[in-house]
């Protein structure tokens, strides 16, 4: 019997495009080659071969998961495997222990798709299931040298909506605040944003308090849905 990785593979290249893999690549500046399938036709894959997985335990899902980003060949395999970690069957995994893994990822991957995707979707379900060590985690990742996990912590809570903890929230951007790099400009930007749905004032008075600190990229983006 095929293993869950091959099988993906195998469905994976009878819907992909060819023709529109190095034009996909080149967009996403990536030096790991595509195999040319968009995110429609990727996600039905997904769906299709996930759909009756169910897992014993925490361990049984991450070896999967790992297994098809590990030994990925192509850009979409490693996106089929953040796929996996969202599946219905993984929903009682979004805790700490899922963190080492969401780390190798992020580190590993060191791209805007990859950790975006990670991030958004995984983090604030952990955060819900353990608060106060998934802050303390995200407080040591926001002063860590690896940019992507700097990001990764400012943008935490982003789903968090009236529930973020500004206090959080601020002290994940501190250590960001001078960088001159743009993903970590933007993603402060898109932190304060995000926020800004819920209390536009807030988010006003944060930039008007650190207009010299934070940089044109951040206050622009902050301040873009606020009239």
């Amino acid at each position: 019997m095929d293993s869950l990785a091959a099988t993906l593979r195998t469905r994976l290249r009878a819907v992909a495009d060819p023709a529109s893999a190095p034009g996909m690549q080149a967009y996403m500046k990536s030096a790991m080659p595509y195999l040319g399938v968009s995110a429609v036709p990727l996600r039905a894959v997904c769906k299709a071969v996930f759909a009756d997985l169910r897992y014993a335990d925490q361990a049984e899902w991450q070896r999967d998961v790992l297994d098809i980003w590990r030994g990925a060949q192509f850009r979409e395999e490693r996106h089929a495997a953040i796929e996996l970690t969202g599946i219905r069957a993984a929903r009682p995994f979004q805790t700490l222990e899922a963190l080492g893994l969401y780390e190798e990822m992020i580190v590993a991957g060191a791209w805007w798709d990859y950790v975006d995707s990670i991030v958004t979707q995984r983090f604030w379900p952990i955060l819900q299931h353990d608060p106060a060590a998934m802050k303390r985690r995200m407080l040591a990742w926001a002063r860590d040298d690896d940019m992507w996990k700097r990001r990764s912590a400012i943008l935490s809570q982003l789903k968090a909506k009236a529930e973020t903890d500004l206090d959080f929230l601020y002290a994940c951007i501190e250590p960001s605040l001078g960088s001159q790099e743009f993903f970590l400009r933007k993603a402060i930007g898109w932190a304060l944003r995000q926020y800004a749905w819920t209390d536009p004032a807030e988010v006003k008075r944060y930039v008007a308090a650190n207009e010299d600190r934070l940089s044109g990229l951040s206050r622009r983006e902050a301040l873009k849905n606020i009239g």
